[in-house]
């Protein structure tokens, strides 16, 4: 591997024998190196790789700025979240999650702590996520004797969720505060208090979560022109009626504050979710 540029005494960036860039990291493989000089994989501890090159190049960036530390630790604690979540991850979320959880120490040190105001939506639609946080707080305790707010949880729950999604941090909010809103719509329309913990509830969620997914990166699902499509569109408006006058609400809704049109597509998978969740009949 050859030496693009020395970050410190336990930190290069190289370029190996494809032509790819690499951050690696190993006590004293900087010291007294210099750019354009080889050096032997034997001596890399650990080695971090983006596909995209923008994302490597905010790697490289970040690892100027943190604790080499803070980014192993990083990459364990992914390593971990790889195994509970069934999707695939972008590739971004280790710098996301190590920027994160270096400001979140740097600012604990400094006395300097943050509340979540959207702590108990995360909770509540995004409990697994929440979880992986709060395994992620045990770990940093752990590891730095750090005993980071029990909010940084929720915060690192939304780094994950964009992880999924593919989303930003300012499109994570506008998801929440979506979904947020939907739930009190549709609590208010059957007049009642759904249990937050229940799996239809959960189900309801993801559902709300992917849907606010495709309304805000513009790729709602389509009306389908076929017969067959047609008639299950018109049976489910039929035989759901109360259903789909709340999504109906929904759609009106996003309208009014999104200034976006849902599909009859999305009203239909919309009305087919709230049948499912709601315990008050079958209409």
């Amino acid at each position: 591997m050859k030496i693009k540029k020395v970050i410190n005494n336990n930190i290069l960036c190289v370029v190996d024998s494809r032509g790819c860039e690499l951050i690696v990291t190993g006590r004293g493989i900087g010291f007294g190196r210099h750019r354009g000089e080889t050096i032997g994989e034997d001596a890399v501890e650990r080695s971090y790789r983006m596909e995209d090159k923008g994302a490597q190049k905010n790697l490289r960036e970040l690892v100027e700025k943190i604790p080499t530390e803070h980014l192993d630790l990083t990459q364990e604690l992914i390593a971990d979240i790889r195994q509970q979540i069934p999707q695939k991850l972008n590739e971004s979320l280790l710098i996301t999650l190590a920027d994160h959880i270096s400001f979140a120490i740097e600012r604990k040190n400094s006395g300097v702590e943050f509340s979540n105001p959207l702590k108990g939506s995360i909770m509540a639609y995004y409990p697994t996520e929440y979880q992986l946080g709060q395994r992620c707080l045990k770990a940093v305790k752990e590891r730095f004797g750090i005993d980071l707010h029990e909010d940084e949880a929720a915060f690192i729950a939304l780094h994950i969720v964009n992880a999924e999604l593919n989303t930003n941090m300012s499109e994570m909010y506008d998801i929440t505060r979506l979904i947020e809103d939907v739930t009190c719509m549709v609590e208010y329309f059957y007049g009642r208090h759904f249990e937050r913990e229940s799996l239809d509830f959960n189900r309801f969620a993801v559902h709300l979560r992917y849907f606010a997914q495709r309304l805000f990166q513009g790729k709602m699902l389509e009306d389908q022109q076929e017969e067959h499509d047609v008639l299950f569109r018109q049976l489910i408006m039929r035989n759901c009626s109360d259903h789909y006058k709340c999504a109906q609400c929904i759609g009106q809704y996003v309208k009014n504050t999104w200034k976006k049109d849902l599909s009859q597509e999305e009203l239909t998978y919309l009305t087919i979710h709230l049948k499912r969740i709601n315990l008050q009949g079958e209409n």
